[in-house]
């Protein structure tokens, strides 16, 4: 009969790229205490990422050698199970729209959940924040929306300005439908930029 962490790879292997491992998924492969202890020998092994408390994923083969999965794909994953929202932090977001060279030295994230600190190749931060920061997702217009929440209050219009040529008029549309639970500072910004643009 195969070893348990042997039949965890099975698992693990059949399973698509950042998926979760959690230990009561396996209880069916012995008691709590083998199971744990095979998933500290696969970690040991690097075959098994410990994402955080109680949750793992297999690492992926690239032809640099063993890697963690994907940050992207990790995230999306942990989003599904917990029953979250995950988004790109308010500085991140700011890079990603070209407005700030500035990089996060820990990638920081902001989510619905508590705060967290997981380890996915490198530490990575969870952080609360509030539902508005959170709206449209890690779409276009809610970058936008964090890139402005970055900023000084001051420069709230002038940087939805240099963003605004940028946007479709879906990206227009959905930022003034979100102006309702906006802080009325940046709700006044983009109705100022976007009403008759």
């Amino acid at each position: 009969m195969p070893s348990v962490p042997k039949r965890i790879m099975e698992i693990a292997e059949a399973l698509p790229e950042a998926t979760p491992i959690c230990p009561r998924a396996l209880l069916h492969l012995g008691s709590r205490a083998a199971v744990d202890q095979a998933l500290s020998r696969l970690v040991r092994e690097e075959r098994l990422d410990r994402i955080y408390r109680g949750i793992y994923m297999r690492t992926i083969m690239t032809r640099f050698g063993l890697a963690s999965p994907s940050l992207g794909k990790a995230l999306s994953a942990l989003e599904r199970l917990w029953g979250e929202t995950i988004v790109s932090s308010e500085g991140a977001s700011a890079n990603l729209l070209g407005l700030t060279t500035q990089n996060m030295i820990r990638p920081t994230f902001l989510t619905s959940g508590p705060d967290r600190h997981l380890h996915i190749g490198v530490p990575v931060r969870l952080r609360h924040a509030p539902r508005w920061k959170l709206i449209l997702g890690n779409r276009l217009p809610g970058m936008v929306i964090r890139a402005l929440a970055w900023y000084p209050r001051e420069d709230a219009r002038e940087t939805l300005e240099q963003i605004a040529p940028r946007l479709s008029p879906q990206d227009r549309e959905d930022l003034l439908a979100a102006r309702a639970v906006l802080p009325s500072w940046m709700a006044d910004s983009v109705s100022a930029v976007l009403t008759h643009g």
